[in-house]
């Protein structure tokens, strides 16, 4: 069980259609909260709604898959990006990432799962076949378990073979 992400990146916003598109990539599976937005928040903003419409433009499928049990924030979430939800999808278990592929009808060799925790969204990533792709948390780490959490997969990030960061202004491949 393989927990080092693919890719690591910053923010979503870092990740192009270009970058999917040379990796192969036809459908982006990601996680919504601290991946996308930070948990508190109850609407996509403009930042994120442009992405989506840019991946969307370049013909790349995206689909949250989340463990989130309030189906409602989900919902509503993704009815104002305008993109489909699996939800349920009991992460690191492989399944709701296979039940978005079979609706999609794209399989793992062109899938991609984003997300920003090892245990939960890698983990399911390399279960189910696809690329993983990892940011950091927005908002941060909220709460004592997030804060250890994340210390604890600092060692994962860092064997990650290929990091995109703005921040320290090195890409490494």
């Amino acid at each position: 069980m393989r927990l080092t992400p693919d890719y690591l990146f910053d923010s979503y916003r870092e990740i192009t259609p270009d970058f999917l598109h040379r990796q192969g990539i036809a459908l982006l599976l990601t996680d919504l909260d601290y991946t996308l937005a930070p948990k508190a928040v109850r609407r996509p903003n403009e930042v994120l709604k442009s992405w989506i419409a840019e991946l969307q433009g370049a013909g790349i499928t995206v689909m949250i898959v989340s463990n989130n049990r309030s189906g409602t924030r989900v919902t509503e979430f993704c009815a104002d990006l305008g993109i489909g939800y699996q939800g349920h999808a009991g992460k690191p278990s492989p399944r709701g990432l296979e039940a978005a592929m079979k609706r999609t009808g794209i399989d793992p060799a062109h899938t991609a799962m984003l997300g920003d925790k090892l245990l939960t969204d890698m983990l399911a990533a390399h279960r189910a076949g696809v690329t993983a792709l990892m940011v950091e948390p927005l908002g941060g780490p909220v709460g004592v378990w997030n804060h250890v959490l994340h210390l604890l997969q600092r060692p994962f990030k860092a064997a990650c073979p290929c990091k995109y960061q703005k921040k320290s202004g090195k890409n490494t491949k």
